[in-house]
């Protein structure tokens, strides 16, 4: 199982309750420096908004391709190793938003980890060093190091 925090809502499903969650303003400034960020091509300057203004933690060397969407609501939950490559139009989720609970989870990426395209990760799950994710999958669980994994549901290659 995922490392996720669980946090029942009552009433209005747990979306409709963002705001009691997170800031309109925090919100706002992150979705506009994620959409910046998603169409730059200068890998420093990348990464600099996310470290600088959305608090992530990111690796020298390490490379957001074009498209990646981070966490809008919590961004900072985030860690990136040295020398990684998040594929093109990937997604790196640290939220769920459920019907009656919302979910918080940090993800923790190693060095030199390969993350193909149109890949999506899921709250709490932690990819090791050197580990290689196929294009498409949906990591769902944690990857141990130096493993080749791919598919929905994820299963080693």
């Amino acid at each position: 199982m995922r490392n996720v925090e669980r946090y029942p809502v009552e009433g209005a499903n747990s979306l409709w309750q963002v705001y009691r969650t997170v800031s309109r303003v925090k919100a706002v400034r992150n979705f506009i420096a994620i959409q910046i960020a998603r169409y730059c091509p200068i890998l420093p300057l990348k990464n600099w908004i996310y470290r600088r203004i959305l608090g992530m933690k990111v690796g020298k060397q390490t490379a957001f391709a074009l498209m990646v969407m981070v966490d809008v609501f919590f961004p900072e939950r985030i860690t990136v190793g040295d020398n990684t490559i998040i594929g093109y139009n990937s997604t790196l989720l640290t939220h769920e938003y459920l019907i009656n609970e919302y979910r918080l989870g940090d993800i923790k990426i190693g060095s030199n980890v390969m993350i193909g395209a149109n890949v999506t990760v899921l709250p709490g799950v932690t990819i090791g060093d050197y580990a290689v994710v196929a294009a498409g999958s949906v990591v769902h669980r944690d990857v141990p190091a130096h493993a080749r994994v791919g598919g929905n549901p994820l299963r080693e290659l």
